[in-house]
């Protein structure tokens, strides 16, 4: 029942930068408390109480040193979950999970109702938390993105698009594991802005950068098309919108590369339970099970032909032409 207060804890610590400060060695909150402008008392009780769930330790003379779980927490950290962290305690992100019980009424998105605008719109209009969420975004894909090129043959393709790939993690990933292909970032205006100085710079030689709607068209003629963490933002009418603009712009014999959690029922626990309630609170998408995804991908002209596990959360659900 208390998770929330752990979570606002951790994020407020990332937020001031503390395990980035020691890095070097254990420091007192009198010594970080001068160094970031902070009350002593209070940084010693949010640090206390972060290292008592194993996010710093404190030690017999009063100073607090890194623990694996804080390290993921410094900005130079490979991956690190920074900015990830930091957006959970942002101010639209906290108000959007106290109005569970409205989307759970109304099956409408909380930030809208709030803020008066979709989620993604939200973002655009304040670029400061557009650029966190994209960060963040980012250091997932440190996680996920060679999970998934580890994980799929791309032997065969020559071509592909990364349909709203944000800065462009997962396509770098693939492109220099497989020399043979070159690759598409497709996505939004100001997002391509941010990308061109991200991780494709270094292979813009094989590589283009465009930008679109993609529930209206994707760039086409290519031999795949992949989408990590988008299928899941949103309801089944706007996911057809996208499946049918790709599966009209593949190459015969091409592939459809969705990556998401593929949810299983029981009552085992799962994250992608957890992150099911996440998009129904902003994006007013969800987490889909096998049969869902089945189902989707055969009412836009897909056929689901098999699901393959990554060693990260999610799995690679592939489609052909049907």
């Amino acid at each position: 029942m208390t998770g929330a207060y752990v979570a606002g804890a951790v994020s407020c610590l990332a937020q001031l930068g503390i395990p980035d400060l020691l890095e070097a060695a254990p420091k007192s909150a009198e010594e970080l408390a001068k160094e970031i402008g902070a009350d002593p008392r209070a940084l010693y009780r949010l640090m206390r109480a972060t290292a008592s769930v194993g996010v710093l330790s404190e030690g017999p003379d009063g100073k607090f040193s890194q623990t694996p779980m804080s390290a993921v927490l410094r900005s130079n950290a490979t991956p690190s979950l920074r900015t990830w962290t930091i957006m959970g305690g942002r101010e639209w992100h906290g108000r959007g999970w106290s109005n569970l019980g409205y989307c759970v009424r109304t099956g409408k998105q909380a930030v809208e109702q709030i803020y008066g605008a979709h989620v993604f719109d939200f973002l655009k209009q304040h670029p400061a938390e557009g650029q966190i969420f994209n960060d963040a975004m980012t250091e997932l894909s440190m996680i996920d993105s060679p999970a998934v090129a580890e994980a799929y043959n791309f032997e065969g393709i020559r071509s592909i698009v990364d349909v709203g790939g944000g800065h462009g993690l997962l396509l770098a990933t693939i492109l220099k594991g497989n020399p043979q292909l070159r690759g598409i970032l497709y996505e939004m205006p100001h997002v391509i802005e941010g990308a061109k100085n991200g991780p494709l710079k270094p292979l813009l030689g094989r590589c283009a950068l465009a930008s679109g709607d993609m529930f209206s068209s994707v760039p086409e003629g290519v031999d795949a098309y992949i989408m990590k963490h988008i299928i899941h933002d949103w309801p089944d009418d706007g996911c057809l919108q996208i499946l049918k603009a790709c599966r009209k712009g593949v190459n015969s014999g091409g592939r459809l590369l969705v990556v998401d959690s593929v949810i299983q029922p029981g009552n085992d626990f799962s994250p992608g339970k957890f992150l099911d309630l996440q998009m129904l609170i902003f994006p007013s998408g969800c987490e889909r099970t096998e049969k869902q995804f089945r189902d989707l991908f055969a009412a836009s002209g897909w056929q689901l032909s098999r699901i393959i596990p990554t060693v990260a959360s999610d799995s690679i659900v592939e489609g052909i032409p049907a």
